[in-house]
């Protein structure tokens, strides 16, 4: 059905162009291009999600995944174009994240910071700090970064349509990676217990001997370090080049994930997939020359979470003590 759909555009619509039919893509590499596309715009989305999955559970609500995802995105850059070893940034970035990740717990779990304003304090020191440095250090100009290089997995690359899969980056299998492990260490192990039971019931996770402060201070560190993978995976395989702001509201689109996805790993990573591929379908409607407005078409991937979430509204059940300040002699 999706392919008779795609020729059936090459015949009544592209032929509009001044471009030979002949030259024309086929409806195999349209579609492979649209789904390596969805891919593309889908992880940076996923890495920030899974990581919000394990701050949230735990209680501490994470709006700076915007902030998380920048600065992981501004050091892989400054590191890798310094050194030229992308690794090296990437490693220098997943510390970054969690540094970045420790510093909000410890507004929130020690200095017990409203967790909103400490998310935003976050984002707008992260935005302002690597726009002064992009300008500094790459004298506000997109340089060209080294990037990750794919990985052609078997020699699997040609094959159609599903040869996008088989020649992806080792961020990407990373994230594949980290699903099913995430999924498990959160659902099947004694830690993903006293996660969720910080996440719930904090009092009663405390009166079992776990320590609420280290749980949470773990978590939300690591979702630092996740989420600016994410960040690391826009600046040097995405785009290849950082500039200014170039998250553009991903943290807050994989927030929206992880409601849609109701805080489990497998089903908030196909929410991921579900806005790139909104994001892919509106870059490529906006190269038919519609004479539709880009900017209504740039909203389709924040109205489809909106509506997302709509639709979710009193189904989607948070933990219980997300957001809330932890007391120990509080008994609410």
């Amino acid at each position: 059905m999706l392919l008779t759909i795609i020729d059936q555009a090459q015949r009544y619509i592209i032929p509009n162009f001044p471009v030979h039919y002949s030259l024309l893509p086929t409806p195999y590499s349209l579609l492979s291009d649209y789904l390596s596309a969805t891919i593309r715009l889908s992880v940076p989305l996923a890495f920030a999600a899974l990581g919000g999955i394990f701050s949230e559970r735990s209680g501490v609500l994470n709006i700076a995944l915007e902030g998380m995802l920048l600065t992981g995105a501004f050091v892989s850059a400054a590191v890798s174009i310094t050194t030229e070893n992308v690794y090296f940034g990437t490693l220098i970035a997943i510390l970054a994240g969690g540094i970045v990740g420790l510093i909000h717990a410890y507004l929130c779990v020690n200095l017990k910071v409203n967790q909103i304003v400490s998310s935003l304090a976050i984002n707008l020191a992260a935005s302002g700090l690597t726009a002064y440095g992009a300008r500094v250090l790459f004298d506000s100009g997109t340089i060209a970064l080294p990037g990750i290089e794919t990985i052609n997995i078997f020699g699997l690359k040609d094959l159609p349509i599903l040869g996008i899969f088989f020649n992806q980056d080792l961020l990407f299998y990373l994230l594949l990676l980290f699903i099913p492990v995430s999924t498990y260490i959160i659902f099947n192990t004694s830690w993903g217990l006293a996660l969720r039971a910080v996440g719930e019931y904090p009092q009663a996770a405390a009166t079992a001997g776990i320590s609420v402060s280290f749980v949470r201070y773990l978590s939300v560190g690591f979702s630092g370090c996740l989420a600016s993978l994410g960040g690391v995976y826009l600046a040097l395989v995405h785009v290849k080049f950082f500039t200014e702001g170039m998250s553009s509201g991903k943290g807050f689109i994989a927030l929206a994930a992880i409601i849609f996805g109701r805080w489990h790993p497998v089903y908030t990573v196909l929410a991921c997939l579900l806005f790139g591929a909104t994001e892919a379908l509106q870059l490529r409607v906006q190269a038919f020359n519609l004479n539709i407005p880009y900017q209504f078409l740039e909203m389709l991937p924040y109205v489809i979470a909106l509506f997302a979430l709509i639709g979710l509204a009193g189904k989607s059940t948070p933990p219980a003590a997300l957001g809330k300040v932890y007391l120990k002699d509080n008994k609410n």
